[in-house]
């Protein structure tokens, strides 16, 4: 099981980024406007990085839904493999077998 402190910033740091993620899409847009002067260009690239740099979609960490574990993420199901395999083998996922031969 992961520390709570580490999945609470994973938490943390997912909502900063629904908070901020209109504003940095709209920064992000005017930053690749060919159009747009200079003075404009740097006001836009000051206030992106004014930004809280947790707001950013790249920090947030895949976790599983079920122990937190970072590691070994599988997306389709939002679960870790160990998880995954767990849940397999006592058929708790529709659809999915453990095979053995």
């Amino acid at each position: 099981m992961t520390k709570k402190s580490a999945i609470a910033r994973n938490d943390k740091r997912i909502r900063l980024v629904t908070f901020h993620a209109e504003r940095r899409k709209e920064l992000k847009r005017k930053l690749l406007d060919i159009n747009l002067s200079d003075e404009e260009y740097f006001d836009a690239q000051r206030k992106l990085a004014k930004l809280p740099r947790n707001s950013s979609k790249v920090r947030v960490r895949n976790r599983c839904a079920i122990t937190g574990r970072a590691r070994g993420f599988h997306g389709l199901f939002g679960i870790s493999r160990l998880q995954l395999r767990e849940m397999a083998s006592f058929g708790e996922i529709p659809g999915i077998t453990k095979s053995s031969w």
